[in-house]
């Protein structure tokens, strides 16, 4: 039976799951083991990087770093922390989470500005993360693991027995309808801020788990802009929708009871977590975040889709989204328009659909003219500034939309880049 990492395509599947009141106490009590665990790990690794430091051969020192150096696996944590051992808790989330430690590591060496590891403090979120295994099974199904669909409606899970799920009908019905090994890597159980659960899974099998989008023989640039969210290089505009500027009036007035509500239990020196106003409000707060996070979501989920499946390219231009937010004058429109998830959907959709997309250094993209190639700045000109919407090229007297022209711009360097 082949790995997770050998098979050849591999597929996200996050569905709504519907515990039981005993199965969202498991849930609970695995995602606080999870975090223990992970918060151990640091702990550790801040003790030894401060042992270690001390350069006299003590002994102590040294006995110390031995016992914290054997304790960095989740059999010798759970030994010493023998609450790890209750019934009910996952073995495998412990060993995730040690797991998860060590990836971030690993991100904050590959991938310049990430942190390194840090304590993860209590939330409303739960999350933990199990494995679906084979051990006597020959060949790997949806239906024969350890976590396994019962049906289109039930899945079961280890420790929580089958959980009722809810999702695309469409795509379960497809998905246990394959005639193909498919296997199931990891299970990832959450909670959000507003009391939903969700179950995620990792899908991998050596078939396509989607049919390639046919070719259009069509390509098309993209500038994004706070103005408008997008102009293409056929000149179609796309509004921005402004989903948190509609909404941050009602969400402005709910934080505000929060607020008072926080202050409140505090003065009469009661626990936030056992205050039922404060939970409450909170609950009200995170779900008018929430309704605006999903909105987006859908609205950058069918934009991007349909991009990819109308054009055989897509060319953009790269963003550095956390420089922008620097501009304080534009940091909320930027922030709103979810750039950088919109770009993320579509590198992994142009390869999920066989499509291609790229990114092009967007230098000039909007001071060039398409027609001519003058660049404004140059020659004596004045370089456009935000507030020049529409402007006419001094070389060749050609008029152009901004957005458009940029656009242009951006198609035209993506197919010198792919040349």
């Amino acid at each position: 039976m082949k790995k997770m990492a050998e098979l050849k395509y591999h597929f996200g599947l996050k569905v709504r799951i519907y515990p039981s009141d005993t199965q969202k106490q498991l849930i609970k009590r695995n995602s606080d083991a999870s975090r223990f665990v992970y918060n151990e790990m640091v702990a550790i690794n801040k003790e030894l990087w401060q042992l270690r430091r001390v350069k006299l051969p003590i002994d102590t020192v040294r006995s110390r770093i031995n016992q914290l150096k054997e304790r960095k696996n989740a059999k010798a944590m759970s030994n010493h922390f023998q609450f790890l051992n209750a019934e009910g808790i996952d073995s495998l989330a412990k060993a995730n989470a040690i797991q998860n430690y060590n990836r971030a590591w690993k991100n904050f060496h590959q991938t310049p500005g990430t942190g390194i590891p840090k304590f993860h403090r209590k939330s409303s979120v739960w999350k933990y993360q199990t494995n679906c295994q084979y051990p006597k099974q020959k060949e790997a199904w949806l239906t024969n693991g350890t976590a396994k669909f019962v049906d289109a409606k039930h899945f079961k899970l280890p420790k929580l027995d089958v959980i009722r799920i809810k999702g695309s009908k469409k795509r379960l019905s497809q998905l246990l309808s394959r005639t193909d090994q498919t296997r199931i890597g990891t299970v990832t159980i959450t909670k959000d801020a507003t009391d939903r659960f969700f179950l995620s899974l990792q899908l991998g099998s050596d078939t396509p788990f989607v049919s390639a989008f046919p070719a259009t023989k069509r390509q098309v640039g993209i500038d994004l802009n706070t103005e408008n969210f997008l102009t293409t290089s056929d000149n179609t505009v796309v509004a921005n929708p402004r989903y948190y500027r509609t909404i941050k009036g009602k969400l402005a007035k709910a934080q505000r009871t929060l607020a008072r509500r926080q202050r409140r239990a505090k003065k009469e020196h009661r626990s936030l977590r056992n205050s039922k106003n404060y939970q409450q409000q909170r609950l009200v707060v995170a779900k008018i975040s929430a309704k605006v996070a999903d909105r987006r979501r859908n609205f950058l989920h069918q934009l991007s889709t349909t991009l990819i499946k109308n054009h055989d390219l897509v060319v953009a231009e790269e963003l550095r989204s956390k420089n922008l937010l620097k501009n304080h004058a534009l940091a909320m429109s930027i922030a709103d328009v979810g750039w950088r998830s919109f770009l993320s959907m579509l590198e992994y959709k142009a390869t999920l659909y066989g499509h291609q997309f790229v990114t092009v250094n967007p230098k000039n993209t909007t001071q060039t003219c398409h027609n001519c190639g003058f660049v404004m700045g140059t020659e004596g000109t004045d370089k456009l500034t935000l507030g020049d919407r529409q402007w006419e090229c001094p070389k060749c007297h050609v008029h152009h939309i901004r957005d458009h022209n940029a656009a242009q711009n951006i198609l035209t360097k993506g197919l010198e880049q792919l040349a």
